[in-house]
């Protein structure tokens, strides 16, 4: 009897023992496969950056660190820079280089998967050119991006900015440029395509966005959301964005507006279409377009002070095309000889007489419940038309 007991007492010891040694055994793997993976995550991140230098983009950090055991790898990078060297559109051949710094990036990942990546960034950004002759700051509140795939071609990727906000430098005076209250960006391959001729799902979101200096319509506060799909590309591999761009011309690529709606106060506008380059890398296709309230936006075109001012006339061909000032200046002088006071009242009603001859162009349309008017908007050499309305100048994209 007395030596059954003994026996028992031994194999509860040995059961006590049993399962702290599994334990202990488990997390002293686990440690080893950790730092294996952080190690890996290390000679992925060099191979991306080897891979992103040769497109012309060269990513810096200062100081990187790895942290996150035991189930996360979290990657520091403070001092964080970014080189981006490309051919300028407007001088064939010639390198401009732009430099991008921000405070730190964190990059986490699952230790079992690291394909996924999420990425904060921490605010401002500063860039400069090469020659620091120009510089602009970004800020935002927070900013976030995940993509899956890397460091191969990445299947999916978005980034996110809360309170985004551009402002250029002028001899250390900020001017604003452009200001959001949400932007976010998301792409991915789409199903069925193939890795020599990928098709690109895009989607954009702009929340009470502006943007100064490039069109007075622009600078009113706008909801946006686009949904493409671009086409023509080869691969997906890193390269620089003029070659790329050169690439989808040459193949015929180009981008369908699947759908997109933009709203300014009381305007509503919906538009779908397709968009291309030609061979001067300048936008060429055609919009469909239906809109609610134009009558509303009309001002911002400039028409009444363009008639009570008078401008050169190439502010006046860009947006009637084919009328002369003298023109307008002979007309309204006399009129006000006939009647006086009545080339002021013609003056102040312009822009209902534009926005009848804009709705004129297109079709009766209802657009969420209001009345509307469809009609085509053209891009031709760089030019953007509203019916024969010439309403903007886009440059070059190469």
């Amino acid at each position: 009897m007395a030596d059954m007991t003994a026996t028992t007492h031994r194999r509860s010891r040995w059961q006590l023992f049993l399962m702290p040694a599994l334990l202990l055994v488990a997390a002293a793997a686990w440690s080893v496969f950790w730092l294996f993976a952080a190690s890996q995550a290390e000679v992925k991140a060099d191979a991306w950056r080897a891979q992103e230098a040769r497109a012309g983009r060269t990513f810096d950090c200062a100081k990187r660190s790895i942290a996150g055991f035991p189930f996360r790898l979290e990657v520091h990078c403070e001092g964080a820079s970014v080189l981006l060297n490309a051919q300028g559109a407007a001088q064939e051949g010639a390198q401009q280089a732009v430099t991008a710094r921000l405070g730190e990036i964190l990059v986490v990942a699952q230790v079992y998967d690291t394909k996924l990546l999420i990425a904060e960034f921490t605010a401002p950004a500063t860039i400069i050119d090469s020659h620091g002759s120009s510089s602009m700051v970004v800020n935002w509140s927070k900013a976030r991006s995940s993509v899956v795939g890397l460091p191969a071609v990445p299947q999916r990727a978005s980034i996110v900015f809360d309170d985004p906000s551009i402002d250029r430098v002028n001899s250390s005076v900020q001017v604003p440029l452009a200001r959001a209250k949400h932007v976010e960006l998301h792409g991915r391959v789409a199903e069925g395509s193939t890795p020599d001729h990928p098709l690109i799902e895009t989607v954009v979101r702009v929340g009470a966005g502006s943007v100064q200096e490039v069109h007075p319509l622009l600078a009113q506060p706008f909801d946006a959301e686009i949904r493409a799909t671009l086409s023509g590309l080869k691969d997906l591999s890193p390269k620089p964005w003029p070659q790329r761009l050169r690439e989808l011309q040459a193949a015929g690529g180009h981008v369908e507006i699947v759908q997109s709606r933009i709203q300014q106060g009381g305007l509503v506008a919906i538009a779908a279409g397709t968009l291309g380059l030609d061979a001067q890398g300048r936008l060429d296709g055609e919009l469909h377009m239906t809109v609610a309230g134009i009558e509303q936006v009309i001002p911002a075109l400039g028409l009444e002070k363009m008639l009570d001012e008078g401008v050169p006339q190439g502010t006046l061909d860009r947006v009637v095309p084919g009328v002369k000032t003298q023109d307008i200046g002979n007309l309204f002088g006399a009129l006000d000889r006939a009647i006086p006071g009545l080339g002021k009242v013609v003056r102040q009603n312009a822009s209902v007489g534009v926005a009848a001859g804009i709705n004129a162009l297109g079709t009766a349309a209802v657009l969420e419940g209001k009345k509307a008017r469809t009609f085509p908007l053209r891009f031709a050499e760089g030019t953007v038309y509203l019916g024969p309305l010439k309403v903007a100048q886009i440059p070059p994209l190469f």
